[in-house]
């Protein structure tokens, strides 16, 4: 699944080629990918609009429109945005959006869990998402608060995007591996040092992800077609078995509230919960 450094540098991508242009088409192979409002209002509305500015709130990604309207969009699993000056056709496309230098924006999902929306306010599909991790607000402070609020496996709550958001299965597992934290550990239970290793470890992985473009580890490719290249860099997350690059002890994957989770036994803490 794309997380916050791919959506991000999908966004960075985007945003100097798409500002400023505007919408001539849409064509939908797929209504179900449109969650509001209805494809045919979808399409009408849209048409004629402006992109004035891209943002990103956890894994969202924003295009703001000149009528004030807001065009949201989520990868889900296997999401991916093409921006083609072509015809070329590409696989999985659920949608195509036509802009005005006739350049075709494809939203392609193999699996077809990505969704869209298009909305007047965005705080109805955005509002419950917790802090961004990357903004100055999140302080070491601000993460202590929400980890004593809970007593959830940190694993399972740095995944939960109410809770913080854009952090996802692999970056979580690397903050962790770089905070030598083991993933079952309780959320409420963390000390001070260690809550500090971990607000240092996320937004170190998470700015290396976007520095490198992202992880190419599934379906996930910038706009332009290229891969991103944060997975050669993963200490821990897709490597199951192999060794630790620290320790040399061959790395686990144990499974968290039903996510697969990497992790080095050593370095990480003397916990041994049952391996699959």
């Amino acid at each position: 699944m794309p997380e916050l450094p791919e959506v991000e540098t999908i966004r960075n991508d985007l945003l100097p080629q798409l500002v400023g242009r505007h919408f001539t088409g849409v064509k939908l192979f797929d209504n179900q990918i449109v969650r509001q409002p209805l494809p045919e209002e979808f399409r009408r509305r849209l048409v004629g609009q402006t992109i004035k500015d891209i943002r990103r709130r956890g894994k969202y990604l924003i295009f703001q429109l000149s009528n004030g309207e807001v065009l949201i969009m989520h990868l889900k699993m296997s999401g991916f945005l093409r921006l083609q000056p072509s015809a070329k056709p590409e696989p999985y496309t659920r949608a195509i959006f036509h802009l005005d230098n006739d350049t075709k924006l494809r939203f392609c999902d193999q699996r077809k869990f990505g969704v869209i929306w298009l909305m007047k306010d965005e705080v109805e599909i955005v509002g419950k998402l917790g802090p961004e991790p990357l903004e100055p607000s999140f302080t070491p402070e601000v993460l202590s608060r929400l980890l004593h609020q809970h007593s959830m496996p940190i694993k399972a709550l740095l995944c939960d995007q109410n809770i913080i958001a854009g952090i996802g299965n692999m970056y979580a597992d690397e903050a962790l591996f770089d905070a030598q934290i083991h993933p079952l550990r309780k959320a409420k239970d963390l000390n001070g040092e260690e809550v500090q290793r971990l607000h240092q470890a996320i937004r170190q992985v998470l700015n290396a992800g976007i520095k490198q473009s992202g992880a190419s580890v599934d379906t996930y490719q910038r706009p332009n077609g290229e891969l991103g290249t944060a997975h050669f860099s993963f200490q821990v997350a897709h490597r199951n078995n192999e060794l630790c690059y620290n320790c040399h002890t061959p790395l686990a994957r144990i499974l968290v509230r039903g996510r697969g989770t990497y992790f080095c036994p050593k370095c990480q803490g003397d916990k041994q919960p049952k391996l699959i």
